[in-house]
């Protein structure tokens, strides 16, 4: 990732998980509801459900536009302080997430507009095979709050 800190420093968080995924639909879900728990399990049940939507929606992503057969995907849920993020990292770094517009009658296109919505921050980090988008919300207080 490019915001992380030289190798001999570990990144300072107050809480910290990442699961790897298979390239499967019902992974999101099991995403989704991981993601939720350990935002009320944290200590922000009140953030959980959007919390849980926004990985929901960077995993759909992933899974639709970033992902190849039998290679992972993972999501990666931190806390710092009063900024909870959910990263989900995919191996298809040439294909970078864009926002569009969608009319009504469109099946797909909204999910950007969702974590825009939902996120203070948002953005793509290109890596060496593959790619992250992550968002962050703030939450109120601190770890444990």
């Amino acid at each position: 990732m490019t915001d992380c800190c030289p190798p001999d420093r570990p990144k300072a968080y107050d809480r910290y998980d990442a699961v790897s995924y298979t390239p499967y639909p019902q992974n999101v879900s099991r995403a989704r509801r991981h993601v939720a728990r350990l935002v009320a399990d944290w200590g922000h049940p009140g953030t959980a459900a959007d919390a849980a939507l926004l990985a929901g929606e960077l995993c759909t992503n992933a899974l639709l536009h970033g992902c190849l057969r039998d290679r992972l995907f993972r999501v990666e849920t931190s806390l710092t302080g009063t900024t909870l993020r959910v990263a989900v990292t995919d191996p298809r770094g040439e294909r970078l997430p864009v926002p569009r517009a969608s009319g009504p009658g469109d099946q797909f296109g909204r999910g950007l507009l969702i974590v825009r919505a939902l996120a203070d921050r948002w953005a793509v980090e290109r890596l060496t095979v593959g790619k992250t988008v992550w968002a962050e919300m703030t939450v109120p207080g601190g770890a444990g709050a």
